[in-house]
């Protein structure tokens, strides 16, 4: 193992800088690592190298965002890091220079970094992970410009020339997201959650571990980094999939909601035929609710295979659709595609004249034949009667069942406030929507919107068990829990998990039970209390509202008796 060198250019951080070599002199004897440290401050240097160091042999780590470039260490450097980079990780800071050739800028700038966030709805999380990892970049003095990929498309996209300038590419996304324009760059992949929480260990991990993401050769193969991070699973693939049928689930169930809020019950039958709300009917249901599967099947191959899985999922999707197999034929299907062309890409070689084929002539064609095949005579009768009894099911519950149901959905719309086990609860309500079955889309969009209602109210009704802040941001809270946005809620629930989480879930189960019993249905699986007025989008809606006010006056009430007080001097007085 390479003997260390550290210099730490404190400057007038004295004691920051002595923190931080002792941070480094830990993590060192931890993993065995012998290392030299000299300290230069103010008032002197503390600690100075051996005479003669450094050695051609020795490993030199400048630490300091201040460094002198007219110094000849920093011309030596293997590698340059701040003091808040090595305070946050030193073992990390470490671990980076077993490789320092190719892993990072040696010089004494600060890294350029670009990245891109997204979640699965393209709302929250998406831009608490760009905010997160802003301010990140901005504490540890780096360069950084996000892209952010929400709902509406690319935000603040990244341009060509910021690409080609930065040292890394970060990707803090839940879905996936297309990598061929970061060719020959470090890329380094995450999900969102991780960025919100921790970007500054998020930044200093992908400097030390980002690996160069390959250029496509004519697009013949499916973009993937290879570098470390996050490996893309099986969620990641139907969080896309999912992300990229939300628009269809949307507009088609707004115009057959004001389908029948103009026609009425009968605006579906043939007798209606060229009437506005017949039209409407027909556009949301047999167009919009008719893409939904394919959209779902396809970008679930996409995710897994690139570009050339989109087609054999998309078919695929459409296949089940057409044998009744639903979203859950829509979802095998996908993958089916996405894991049969990723194996072909990997299994066919071909000479580099004929390679430009691959990616618009044998994937696609050879996918499309094995997705097809297997849906129909294989996946596609079983998942059919499956979803067959699924409908009937969930068509068919009352009492106990409901309630039970109402309780599942609820706790898990708040047990991590948009994290996976929210997202699996919201996938399973939006891809009933498309066999016609909208109670549990009521009950997990109601639970959603009650974790920030509950915390904006509870900072009203509790004021000494919040902080001066905690209760300003109660405001905005309460704006995001009327649109569905149950992060909104992550900043109190951070600072007493263990109590404010279960408060939580006890009004959102309530919520999810209350609907359910009710037998109410929602149409639209976003919004929140915004799309209530339209006529025809839910079903008992007061109801609806009963279910939201007692699932937020239970949780509100449940942290105002659990939470602990803040520390004193924290509140106001």
């Amino acid at each position: 193992m390479k003997h260390i060198l550290a210099v730490i250019q404190a400057g007038e951080e004295s004691v920051t800088g002595v923190l931080a070599g002792e941070a480094l002199r830990r993590a060192g004897r931890e993993t065995g690592r012998t290392l030299d440290i000299e300290i230069r401050t103010t008032q002197g240097i503390l600690n100075p190298l051996p005479d003669g160091a450094p050695r051609k042999e020795d490993v030199l780590l400048l630490v300091g965002a201040n460094a002198p470039t007219d110094d000849a260490l920093a011309a030596r450097a293997d590698r340059h890091l701040t003091l808040e980079a090595v305070l946050a990780d030193p073992g990390r800071a470490l671990a980076a220079l077993d490789d320092t050739r190719g892993a990072a800028p040696s010089d004494t700038r600060a890294p350029r970094i670009v990245a891109v966030t997204s979640c699965p709805t393209g709302i929250a999380h998406t831009f608490m992970a760009a905010e997160g990892l802003q301010e990140a970049a901005r504490q540890l003095g780096y360069t950084l410009r996000v892209e952010t990929q929400g709902s509406v498309g690319a935000g603040n996209p990244l341009t060509d020339a910021e690409i080609a300038e930065a040292d890394l590419v970060l990707i803090a996304a839940d879905r996936e997201v297309d990598r061929s324009r970061f060719g020959g760059k470090r890329v380094y992949v995450t999900g969102a959650k991780p960025a919100i929480t921790g970007g500054a260990a998020v930044i200093s991990k992908a400097l030390a571990e980002a690996t160069v993401q390959p250029v496509a050769d004519g697009g013949s193969s499916a973009s993937r980094p290879a570098g470390k991070g996050e490996r893309a699973g099986p969620y990641k693939h139907l969080m896309t999939g999912v992300s990229f049928m939300l628009p269809f689930v949307v507009s088609g169930g707004l115009l057959i909601a004001l389908a029948f809020a103009l026609g009425g019950i009968h605006a579906s039958d043939a007798a209606s035929a060229g009437t506005l709300a017949h039209t409407l009917f027909t556009i949301g249901s047999k167009a919009a609710f008719m893409l939904m599967v394919p959209a779902l099947a396809g970008y679930i191959a996409f995710s897994v295979a690139d570009r050339p899985g989109l087609a054999p999922g998309m078919i695929g999707g459409l296949l089940a659709a057409n044998v009744d197999a639903g979203f859950l034929g829509g979802i095998a299907a996908g993958f089916i595609a996405g894991y049969a062309v990723e194996g072909l890409n990997r299994l066919i070689r071909l000479p580099r004249t004929l390679q430009g084929l691959k990616p618009i002539l044998i994937l696609p064609l050879l996918g499309t034949l094995i997705t097809g095949l297997l849906t129909v005579y294989a996946i596609g009768g079983p998942v059919a009667a499956l979803m067959a009894f699924l409908t009937d099911w969930l068509r068919g519950m009352q009492g106990s069942s409901a309630l039970l149901l109402g309780l599942i959905l609820g706790a898990m719309s708040a047990f991590d406030m948009g994290g996976p086990v929210n997202k699996a609860g919201y996938a399973f309500s939006v891809g009933l929507i498309a066999s016609a079955v909208y109670t549990p889309m009521a009950a997990t969009m109601v639970a959603g919107m009650v974790p920030p209602l509950a915390a904006a109210l509870a900072t009203r009704l509790f004021r000494a068990r919040f902080t001066a802040e905690e209760r300003e941001a109660g405001a905005t809270a309460a704006v995001l829990g009327l649109a569905f946005i149950t992060e909104g809620a992550i900043p109190f629930a951070a600072r007493d998990p263990l109590r404010v989480i279960p408060a939580l879930m006890a009004g959102s189960a309530t919520a999810g039970a209350i609907t359910m019993v009710s037998g109410v249905e929602l149409k639209v699986p976003h919004g929140g209390v915004f799309v209530l007025p339209i006529p025809g989008a839910v079903t008992h809606l007061g109801s609806y509202v009963v279910a939201l006010l007692a699932g937020t006056v239970v949780s509100a009430v449940l942290i105002g008796l659990l939470m602990r007080s803040p520390a004193k001097g924290e509140a106001l007085a």
